[in-house]
């Protein structure tokens, strides 16, 4: 794997697990109601849930790229319009807070688990995104690509728990502002929008591998 390519996809990876989606919102969720260790319970259920993702996703690419470059090439541009597009959109809007349940029901740790395991397996963006994403970086060239691909998966959800786990802390102490500061939400959103859109730009002008 190119290291030039590995620290683009981590830079790449870390903005996106900044900016807030259905998982950090659980998260944040969790530790504002029942308090922090809620909200780390979580955070490590939605990596479980992730992995599922990232096997499917392992063996998916795979197959396809065992069967026809084509098709492989074809999904890497689909994919850079898929990154384009929530780029865009991600730089249009004006998000002024993270609406999330603070409820008074109060679950187990296990349950909190299992709805972080749940929340996150049965999300078809996280599906489509690891089949648009991953594929960027892949070393079609390489006999080893089902291991960059678990590999890179893997980084990205390690890294993505990490900031969850982080954002369980902020949200058990500091929450309410945090979820109505739209500096804050504002300042995410833009710059990982830019970033994506440079990044869908650059696949779609590199030349495909034949």
């Amino acid at each position: 794997m190119d290291p030039q390519n590995f620290w683009v996809f981590a830079l790449t990876g870390l903005f996106l697990n900044l900016t807030p989606g259905n998982d950090m919102i659980y998260v944040a969720s969790r530790s504002t109601s029942q308090g922090i260790k809620a909200g780390i319970v979580s955070a490590l259920g939605i990596m479980c849930g992730c992995f599922v993702h990232i096997v499917a996703a392992e063996i998916g690419l795979s197959a396809i790229i065992s069967q026809s470059a084509l098709i492989f090439n074809f999904i890497k541009y689909l994919g850079a319009f898929y990154l384009v597009y929530l780029g865009i959109r991600s730089v249009l809007r004006k998000k002024k807070s993270i609406v999330f349940n603070t409820g008074t029901s109060v679950f187990t740790y296990t349950n909190i688990f299992w709805q972080g395991v749940l929340t996150n397996m049965l999300n078809p963006k996280v599906a489509l995104f690891f089949l648009a994403f991953l594929p960027q970086f892949i070393d079609f060239s390489s006999t080893q690509t089902h291991w960059q691909i678990l590999f890179l998966g893997s980084w990205f959800n390690v890294c993505g728990t990490i900031i969850n786990i982080i954002v369980a802390f902020l949200f058990g102490k500091i929450g309410n502002w945090l979820s109505h500061s739209p500096g804050f939400l504002q300042w995410q959103e833009k710059i990982t929008g830019m970033i994506l859109i440079g990044l869908g730009i650059k696949v779609a002008l590199t030349k495909s591998t034949s």
